[in-house]
């Protein structure tokens, strides 16, 4: 877009200002008029001059240029955005929950500890766990309050010299991060060729070193470790911990739980899972689930019913676990959270969240279908809730990036790119169970139609997107230089 074109579209946007126009009619002053304190003023604040409409319309039109689950399918692999039912935020708003404060006392909150004890138990249920807190305020969150339980666990014990946690090169990449906060040191085990945990590298390492296994289940390439159990024996069996990365439990609720499979200590996502807002910056939350040898470590408060035989009645208290690693906030956690996942999962049920999960696999299977011809996959597996694609034509110049930017011509938000890392032009795909066939079509046949295009016009997928207020960016160079304003 030449320079003056994008110069107008920015006045029309930003310099909507017209001397004498006025948001409100104010009535009259019934109050003896004063001269503001000359300290209040500045010189060069010159607010903008703008009618009612034309400030709703100037930030509707922007609100429009945001893209969100509500508006368009949001295939983000790993990130599972379906969509978050309305009643959820009904719930979250109803006044008990929306205008109590944490530092009421227990007897003024007990609706507000029975629902967080009651989501305690059904995540306890749901995962297979001895005991759930719901403090952690995200999965990262979550991920170091597991390491750091896991090191007053083995201080407890005398183990001091387990300092390495091994992490699958399919893994989350917040797993490295919280290990090396956690005061551990990271070792990386290899994929085999069907997209597994190495299971002869592993063994070579598991020794007294070990303090634990950081392993995504459904790993990042959206296949479910076959040896799942051999892998958490072996772990076992050298003294480590096993932790399980929740992130993508979408693929499990009500179908395996990871605790039956021997997981130590896994956390949740509720803003994936449990169909709660995702995004934006939070809210988020992460609760942990832990096996009976782990629960007194879980950081408090947590919730505990007491039960009056006398008066047949029961209340809800707070407690901290005997041997706590201590809070990870402030107060309680993300409490509207918590709200809308106990809201989540009432109106499912059991039943419910294992079709869910049925039907995130099955779209996403059935897309995987749909492009394995046009596109090269990374495992030729049946996949889980998502898949991964390689985001490369065969005799084009075309990379993932450019698929990805070309997308957004025809109305999708792009998959997520580049990662994992461990696969070439990486195009990480999660349909999610809340998108119905019609959408799931359309979608392939976008990718379709821009594979043709990678061989018959590569220079329009070079240069896209082209339908959007702002074109291909340096995205290095923007990143370092930023520009916050319109002028």
């Amino acid at each position: 877009m030449p320079e003056t074109d994008k110069h107008s579209i920015e006045k029309t946007v930003y310099e909507l200002s017209s001397t004498g126009r006025s948001t409100n009619l104010m009535p009259e002053c019934d109050v003896p008029e004063t001269e503001l304190p000359v300290d209040l003023l500045r010189e060069d604040l010159h607010l903008s001059e703008l009618s009612e409409l034309d400030v709703v319309r100037h930030f509707i039109h922007l609100s429009q240029r945001n893209f969100s689950v509500d508006g368009g399918f949001y295939p983000l692999g790993s990130c599972t955005m379906k969509y978050n039912p309305k009643v959820n935020e009904v719930c979250a708003r109803l006044e008990g929950f929306a205008q109590s404060h944490p530092l009421q006392r227990d007897d003024t909150v007990q609706g507000n500890l029975a629902l967080m004890f009651e989501l305690q138990e059904w995540l306890k249920e749901i995962g297979g766990f001895a005991a759930v807190s719901l403090q952690p305020t995200a999965g990262a969150q979550g991920e170091l309050t597991a390491l750091l339980m896991m090191r007053a666990y083995f201080r407890d014990r005398g183990e001091t010299g387990r300092t390495q946690i091994l992490i699958p090169d399919s893994a989350h990449g917040t797993n490295p991060a919280s290990t090396t906060m956690a005061g551990f040191e990271a070792l990386e085990i290899p994929s085999d060729e069907h997209g597994n945990l190495d299971l002869a590298a592993l063994r070579t390492v598991c020794d007294v070193s070990v303090a634990g296994l950081m392993i995504t289940n459904p790993n990042t390439l959206g296949l479910f470790e076959r040896d799942i159990e051999t892998i958490v024996q072996c772990v076992h069996d050298c003294g480590g911990l096993v932790y399980g990365d929740g992130a993508n439990m979408n693929a499990l609720a009500g179908v395996v739980r990871p605790g039956d499979l021997g997981i130590d200590i896994m956390h949740y996502n509720l803003h994936k899972t449990f169909g709660t807002p995702h995004g934006g910056g939070g809210p988020g939350s992460g609760p942990l689930g832990v096996s009976e040898k782990l629960a007194d470590y879980l950081p408090g408060p947590m919730v505990r019913q007491t039960n009056n035989t006398e008066k047949l009645q029961f209340s809800f208290s707070l407690f901290t676990p005997e041997k706590t690693i201590g809070r990870m906030n402030s107060h309680f956690g993300s409490f509207g959270v918590f709200v809308r996942a106990y809201a989540y999962i009432l109106q499912h049920g059991a039943e419910g969240l294992k079709q869910n999960a049925l039907h995130a696999v099955l779209n996403a299977n059935y897309l995987r279908e749909l492009l394995r011809s046009v596109y090269p996959l990374s495992h030729d597996r049946i996949c889980m809730h998502e898949f991964v694609l390689q985001g490369k034509i065969e005799g084009s110049s075309v990379r993932a990036v450019d698929i990805s930017k070309r997308l957004l011509d025809y109305d999708f938000h792009p998959p997520t790119t580049y990662f994992p890392l461990i696969v070439s032009e990486a195009l990480m795909i999660e349909p999610t169970e809340t998108e119905n066939k019609q959408t799931l079509d359309a979608f392939a046949e976008a990718l379709k139609v821009i594979a043709r295009e990678a061989t018959d016009n590569p220079e329009i997928l070079h240069t896209a997107p082209h339908t959007m207020p702002v074109g291909r960016l340096d995205e290095v160079r923007a990143a370092r230089q930023l520009k916050l304003r319109g002028d």
